[in-house]
């Protein structure tokens, strides 16, 4: 979710759309600089919404293979049971359903980038063939006996910290160190607070200009909480407050939206009396309220959690971090104990 600037030397426009001049955004850009004419593998690690994509179509555009496919896969996305044939593709009757030859992602990616956004959700029984393709850039197609060879350079990112799945079992050792040659680590924004300003300024103009609608004013004490705010949801989430604020500001100006801080217990403020003596509805906790807009999200969209349609999406979280989230509420569909694990392999 950053949104790129030029580099103070000015010799690149391809970072003219990242906001920022922060020290820790400039390590990441210096970084990416570095690696970008290599066709080394990348690894870009950070909390959701921190815009490890824009890192990563950022170091395909500076590099050799820019003129070609910047091919995109979200493993947490895609069902299971289809990922095999996402990735490799399949021949005509490899399996129920296909009725034609598909060509997978890495062989749209060819001469290009393939980047594997969320690898640490990659099952277990695709991490040979990734490893496999990685180091001798050829596979087979799902039903084919013929060798498919190609020319990627692998970008993959994850939110996961793939070292404790290592250790656990979860993720293969010998990948881990294949996909780890080039680390980048994003830094979250509460580590950058001096970006917010200019972020802020971005979205709000952003908004702003896509409404139709004028602001002229930001108060001093909404920049203040702003920038005291910790943003467990990053960059995306600033946005989505900002896209909020601009809904809602009156006479041009920009009201204060930025989320309540401190513990489950801390009491949010309720809505007052309607004027008709009814005592005003009890205070909730930030347990509460967020269990409510989960619940009313996934009501809205047929209890789909995954997908660009669904209840993740909606939220601006990953698929996983919803799926944790509601277990740890208790959230399952009403009369449904499964439905979380059903849930979990919709597209």
């Amino acid at each position: 979710m950053l949104e790129a600037r030029r580099p103070p030397d000015g010799d690149d426009s391809r970072f003219e759309q990242i906001v920022g001049e922060s020290p820790a955004l400039e390590s990441v850009l210096a970084q990416a600089q570095r690696v970008a004419p290599t066709d080394s593998t990348v690894l870009i690690q950070g909390e959701t919404g921190t815009g490890k994509e824009v890192i990563a179509r950022a170091i395909h555009q500076l590099s050799p293979r820019c003129g070609r496919a910047f091919v995109k896969v979200n493993c947490a996305a895609i069902p299971l049971d289809l990922l095999e044939s996402e990735l490799f593709g399949h021949e005509k009757g490899a399996f129920t359903g296909a009725i034609m030859q598909k060509v997978g992602r890495f062989e749209l990616a060819h001469r290009g980038t393939l980047f594997l956004d969320e690898v640490g959700d990659l099952p277990p029984g695709l991490q040979p063939k990734l490893l496999r393709v990685l180091q001798e850039q050829e596979f087979e197609r799902l039903g084919s006996t013929q060798t498919q060879h190609v020319d990627v350079r692998l970008v993959a990112a994850t939110n996961r910290h793939l070292t404790e799945m290592v250790k656990r079992g979860e993720f293969r050792i010998d990948l881990y160190y294949r996909l780890n040659v080039f680390p980048i680590v994003m830094p979250p924004l509460r580590s950058r607070r001096d970006d917010i300003p200019a972020l802020v300024t971005h979205f709000v103009d952003k908004f702003s200009r896509k409404m139709g609608r004028r602001i002229h004013h930001l108060p001093a004490d909404t920049m203040a909480a702003l920038r005291s705010y910790d943003w467990p949801g990053n960059i995306r989430e600033l946005q989505n407050v900002i896209e909020r604020a601009v809904i809602l500001a009156n006479d041009g100006v920009l009201p204060n939206l930025v989320p309540k801080t401190g513990a489950d217990a801390l009491v949010v403020a309720s809505r007052p009396s309607d004027g008709s003596g009814s005592p005003a509805p009890a205070p909730m906790t930030l347990r509460d309220t967020e269990r409510t807009l989960i619940l009313r999200t996934l009501e809205s969209v047929g209890w789909v959690i995954g997908g660009s349609n669904g209840a993740a999406a909606r939220l601006g979280v990953n698929r996983t971090t919803l799926i944790n989230k509601m277990k740890r509420l208790g959230i399952s569909k009403p009369g449904r104990e499964e439905t979380l694990a059903a849930s979990d392999r919709q597209p």
